[in-house]
């Protein structure tokens, strides 16, 4: 059972309620707009400093003179507290207003910079699509011997293309190949043992000072006083007797040949890997020059697109792209926004309460 009376609606109260609603949408006269401009002073909105802040913020102070004399007329208010509630909704309201305009004016401004650079940018990415096909294109033509060991120039040129992310995840897919291929003993610097002990000695040599042009023997001819062997003197010692078959297996002019057939040359210089090794070898390299091949074909088909896109406009959902809000100051205005438009619903809320109060207090 409830402690509190309920009132009893009669035709009299319905009457003066009636009454009374009219008084409440009458609309706006003179002596409503004087006492607007009475609650502006007494509460400092229309401050000449106010004023000032919105000239210069390009907004016109007269907007929001009209903005207050809609509220005043939608929420009539009766005493001081609900005049500051009204401008004060009317401020929160005009403050929301103003973080949506700075969020379309910062899309304004990237929108602009976006397509005053929009065809640099399309030429400078169609030169490095031709760029990477073209890298691409010789490290394919390269792959493709069937004895290809990898050497240093291709392995570094497969560590740039990875390292510019134009391959994506096929790039550490075809460096691991590139590994795979190297020669035996080879680390991951794409040098063998041998090769390193060879650059040690080198930067020795250059550390000291020490000439390697000058070959041993010509230094050891000098000191003895003798003439120094030459090429042509050692080719002098050879009897004029010797056959083809014993200099060298070399054959006359116009004629095929003698001896048994050379093996390729990476098969020859590569002497540790045999046969068998050689035929393990050939899938990888089968593999490895099939991504380099579809990425080829990959960077071309992307590069003509671009051309067809440099020739037409972009569609609105790519220029609703480019203009998404990626600024710094992006996240700070939409919690303005929000938080204004929170403050909205609490004013709103605590004059509807004041105005229900006021007809609980009327019946």
């Amino acid at each position: 059972m409830s402690l509190v009376k309920k009132h009893t609606m009669t035709q009299k109260k319905v009457a003066a309620n009636r009454r009374n609603q009219r008084f409440c949408n009458d609309p706006v006269t003179d002596e409503g707009r004087e006492r607007i401009r009475a609650a502006l002073r007494r509460f400092g909105y229309n401050a000449q400093a106010e004023q000032t802040a919105m000239s210069a913020l390009g907004e016109d102070p007269a907007g929001f003179q009209e903005l207050l004399d809609v509220l005043w007329e939608e929420w009539n208010p009766a005493g001081g507290s609900q005049e500051g509630v009204v401008i004060s909704l009317a401020r929160a309201l005009w403050l929301m207003n103003r973080a949506a305009r700075m969020q379309e004016g910062y899309a304004v401004r990237q929108a602009l910079e976006v397509s005053s650079g929009r065809q640099d940018r399309v030429h400078a990415d169609m030169m490095r699509l031709k760029m990477t096909e073209e890298r691409l294109r010789r490290l394919a033509e390269s792959v493709a011997h069937r004895h290809y060991v990898t050497p240093l120039a291709d392995l570094e040129k497969m560590k740039n293309l990875r390292l510019e992310g134009v391959l994506k995840d096929m790039g550490e897919i075809a460096l691991a190949l590139f590994y795979e291929l190297q020669a035996p003993g080879t680390g991951e610097n794409g040098l063998d043992r041998d090769e390193m002990s060879r650059r040690a000695l080198a930067r020795i040599k250059d550390i000291f000072g020490l000439s390697s042009d000058t070959p041993p023997e010509l230094n050891v001819a000098a000191a003895s006083g003798q003439p120094p062997v030459t090429q042509q003197n050692a080719h002098a010692d050879v009897a004029p007797h010797s056959s083809p078959a014993h200099a060298g297996l070399s054959a006359l002019p116009g004629q095929a040949p003698v001896g048994p057939p050379q093996p390729p040359q990476n098969e020859a210089r590569y002497p540790s890997i045999s046969a068998a090794e050689w035929q393990a070898r050939e899938r990888p390299r089968q593999l490895l020059e099939n991504i380099l091949t579809r990425q080829m074909e990959a960077c071309a088909a992307r590069r003509k697109t671009l051309l067809k896109e440099s020739v037409k406009e972009p569609s609105p959902y790519e220029r609703a792209a480019e203009i998404a809000p990626t600024h710094p100051n992006a996240q700070l205005m939409q919690k303005m926004q929000d938080s204004n438009l929170r403050e909205v619903r609490r004013l709103t809320n605590l004059l509807l309460k004041i105005k229900l109060y006021e007809r609980q207090m009327k019946d």
